[in-house]
């Protein structure tokens, strides 16, 4: 009778906690549909770049095999170009931001992205040949080379414009919203590219895709215009002034600001030569390095590697040792990004594997003909399930929900080992995106929070390098497997997408883990990270 009662009670507390966490978030809702109007002007182009972003990354492989006519590892490593050079320019761009405002950064951004998305829609409208190193190759690529760095200054802009136009109470939502709109334009991305492609096939041979990269160019306007009108000077400073009257309403906000007065330090000048230095002389060892494997320079590859290898700890060394306050100086912030890179593998595999499995592992079906509709699954789950758990898990323990968030992520993996089920692809993909939306979202909300005042976009700009590695080292080798697991139907080979799969649910299911057996270490530092 005792145990009934106590499970009673227990089921009692499961359910007013539930109750509670859905009255918070829909006050939070509440509140954040009240945001000043600057904060639409992120929200609102950030849904056509969503559609943009991942509707390029759904068909760049197609078009770089079949238009440019290059083999699946080059198109492997244009992907590596164009994902990792994104989070490169960010870790570069990403403090110009603070420097120049949140405005002036979308604005020159859009501009960037425009140019280089028509010079992509260029390159295969004008008759320039076809294959590695031809006019139509080297348009591409500039044009992929501006998009890439006009990203790289838009995403740290978008995420300090949230910090901006935000208080306390609705920052978790707008971060969970922000990231939920760009999932969105990417389910979109997947009615939008069929379409056209299939009504342009006969204009732009073989395949109608330059139309739809001349599409996302027009978009890619349309986003520009969007945030010149919603973001003005005036709309700026209402919404600064908003914010900064709701904060000063809260309880604790006396206390926070004299803690940042406290904290202010003064800038501290530092003798960059040695790393310049340094720098330069990596340049050149890995121009050597490239030399030699291209077999225009003669000499054993292992010294300069060596070398290399060498001056770039050094290097790594004398830029940390001058900045005592560098994340990168604590190792429990090191662990915590780095060793999310296994399960994001998975975040890559969305457009350097999925295209390509679904157009060649389900070949003759409706799955392959709109392959970029069953690629985009994903995206819309989390918009609806990224606000939904944010809302839910808002007080939970930011570590336990890496360990379980990962977990989950990955495990679904291993339904797709199986081999080409499309009953089993929809589950791993529902599953999967239950798993992202409980740790991606707080991950990047934990990022720009612990940020200082006045570093959002460097923080986030360093928070995303191991996000860099994951994508240049998975382009690498996503082609490799793609060629020998998946090959094209038409060359008879046999498929063997499972065992693909197998190796790669190997690889994700390392994060969750490696996150637990960490758990106790990594709780000593929680007062200064987590």
């Amino acid at each position: 009778m005792q145990e009934k009662s106590a499970t009673q009670a227990e089921q009692k507390s499961l359910l007013l906690v539930v109750k509670d966490s859905f009255k918070e978030l829909k006050e939070t809702a509440i509140a954040f549909v009240k945001a000043p109007r600057a904060l639409w002007g992120i929200n609102i182009p950030y849904i056509i770049e969503g559609l943009i972003y991942f509707g390029i990354l759904t068909i760049l492989g197609k078009y770089c095999s079949e238009n440019v006519a290059l083999s699946d590892v080059h198109a492997g490593w244009v992907y590596s170009f164009v994902t990792g050079g994104i989070t490169f320019a960010m870790l570069i761009l990403g403090g110009v931001t603070d420097k120049i405002g949140v405005r002036k950064s979308l604005i020159f951004a859009f501009s960037i992205m425009f140019l280089g998305r028509a010079l992509v829609g260029l390159s295969g409208t004008i008759p320039l040949g076809s294959g590695m190193g031809s006019p139509m190759f080297l348009v591409m690529i500039l044009g992929l080379f501006l998009m890439v760095s006009g990203y790289g200054l838009y995403q740290p802009a978008s995420y300090a414009g949230v910090k901006r136009y935000t208080n306390p109470q609705t920052a978790a939502m707008g971060y969970a919203v922000i990231y939920g709109l760009m999932n969105l334009g990417a389910f979109f991305s997947g009615f939008i590219s069929p379409m056209v492609r299939h009504n342009f096939e006969s204009v732009f041979p073989p395949n109608g895709l330059t139309a739809v990269f001349w599409v996302y160019a027009g978009l890619t306007f349309l986003a520009l215009i969007i945030t010149v009108i919603l973001i003005t000077k005036k709309t700026d400073s209402k919404a600064v002034e908003q914010i900064a009257s709701e904060t000063a309403d809260m309880a604790d906000q006396k206390e926070t600001e004299a803690e940042e007065k406290e904290e202010a330090k003064p800038e501290i000048k530092i003798n960059n030569w040695p790393l310049f230095g340094l720098s330069f002389l990596a340049v050149v060892l890995l121009a050597v390095v490239l030399a030699v494997k291209a077999g225009s320079l003669h000499i054993g590859i292992t010294a300069p590697v060596s070398i290399l290898t060498i001056v770039v700890i050094i290097g790594v060394w004398e830029f940390l040792r001058h900045r005592p306050d560098h994340p990168f100086r604590d190792m429990r912030f090191v662990f915590f990004i780095f060793i999310l890179i296994p399960v994001q593998t998975l975040f890559a595999h969305n457009w350097l594997t999925l295209p390509y499995y679904l157009d060649r592992a389900f070949h003759g079906t409706a799955v392959s003909e709109y392959f970029e509709f069953f690629s985009n699954i994903n995206p819309i789950l989390i918009f609806v399930l990224a606000p939904l758990v944010a809302g839910l898990t808002a007080k939970a323990d930011i570590y336990k929900m890496m360990i379980l968030g990962t977990l989950v992520m990955a495990a679904p993996t291993f339904l797709l080992a199986v081999g080409p089920n499309v009953y089993l692809f929809l589950l791993y993909v529902l599953i999967m995106s239950i798993g992202e939306a409980m740790w991606q979202p707080r991950f990047l909300q934990w990022i720009a929070e612990i940020a200082p005042e006045g570093k959002t976009g460097a923080y986030m700009g360093i928070g995303q390098m191991p996000w860099f590695l994951t994508k240049v080292i998975t382009g690498f080798y996503s082609g490799y497997f793609i060629a020998t697991y998946v090959p094209k139907p038409e060359s008879g080979l046999p498929i063997h997408s499972g065992k693909m799969w197998f190796i790669y649910g190997l690889i994700a299911i390392t994060s969750p883990i490696a996150l637990w057996m960490a758990r106790n270490w990594m709780k000593k530092g929680e007062k200064n990270t987590l």
